[in-house]
């Protein structure tokens, strides 16, 4: 009986690899609409999209970032200024592109700009520093959507928003997980509106790589700035040793955790935007394949206890 249920299994997996492979042809009249592009992902997905012979069109926030690329890629390479968390940004970057392509359309656009900071204990932030990292990782990724979804709806295309796997599990407090968890229910809803339009919406969702988001010496002035600010009476409840006990650990896992291959995850976004049987979700990394995502499955009391017991406990917290 298992043999069956292993034979079947692998057959599966083996019918899906092939029928992934088939990607769309006419790359060169496709263009691909690319957020956040200044480094990082971005920039490598803008590179590597346009030497599988895609028009990209790449969003970037500096005019440094514009010229690297328009000088480094093919002509087919086009750039524009963004700032997600500006209307007037976006609305001038959708004009552009709908000039650009003209009736052909927008083939897709991938939702990769986004920040991770600030980032600490729920009580250590407020309501001001949820808004202004929403406001790029969330509100942008709508914005962006809906200022050129009539475009994608033209060519038939495709969305691809770029998630986490703490859009599955929160794996920290703080805004970035409440705007990956928003990210994918953007993703959801949109999914099942666009179905009937023949418009494919697919989300990413990376596991840990080295990247701005996972650079210790970054979060380590984040978790600093953070305590600096804090009330004496919220200082007393973490105790004074407490924010040299956070470094100490954070130095520890944070130089081994994060995977150096950054190509994992364009190769994904690659994927989602050139063949032609896309998948609806992608999870890069082997540990969101084999951790992160089994354990966003796993009973809550279950996930609490892995989660908690490598952190440093405050010096008021109870027994």
């Amino acid at each position: 009986m298992w043999m069956y249920v292993l034979v079947l299994i692998v057959l599966y997996y083996v019918m899906r690899w092939f029928r992934e492979l088939e990607r769309v042809p006419d790359r060169g009249t496709k263009y691909v609409y690319i957020t956040g592009c200044d480094t990082g992902f971005g920039n490598l997905l803008a590179r590597h999209l346009d030497k599988c012979g895609f028009c990209v069109v790449a969003g970037c926030f500096t005019e440094k970032a514009e010229e690297e690329l328009r000088k480094s890629c093919s002509s087919r390479m086009s750039t524009v200024s963004l700032d997600v968390r500006k209307p007037e940004s976006i609305e001038k970057a959708a004009a552009f592109i709908k000039d650009h392509v003209g009736q052909r359309g927008l083939w897709a656009v991938v939702n990769n700009a986004g920040v991770s900071l600030p980032t600490g204990p729920c009580d250590w932030l407020t309501l001001q520093d949820y808004k202004s990292l929403l406001e790029v990782n969330l509100d942008g990724v709508i914005g962006i959507t809906l200022s050129v979804l009539p475009l994608i709806k033209k060519a038939r295309g495709r969305v691809v928003n770029v998630a986490s796997v703490s859009g599955r599990i929160s794996l920290s407090g703080g805004p970035y997980c409440v705007s990956k968890f928003g990210v994918e229910a953007f993703n959801d809803s949109l999914r099942r509106c666009m179905k009937p339009f023949g418009v494919k919406v697919l989300c990413i969702e990376p596991g840990f790589f080295k990247t701005s988001v996972t650079d210790t010496d970054v979060l380590l002035r984040n978790v600093r700035m953070l305590w600096e600010r804090l009330p004496k009476e919220t200082k007393d409840d973490y105790g004074d040793k407490f924010l040299s006990q956070v470094e100490k650990k954070m130095k520890e896992k944070l130089s081994k955790v994060p995977d150096g291959d950054t190509m994992k995850v364009v190769s994904c976004m690659e994927h989602a935007v050139s063949a032609v049987h896309p998948r609806s979700r992608y999870s890069p990394g082997w540990d969101a394949k084999f951790f992160w995502l089994p354990l966003s499955y796993a009973p809550t009391c279950i996930s609490d206890y892995l989660l908690l017991k490598d952190r440093v406990r405050p010096a008021k917290a109870v027994v």
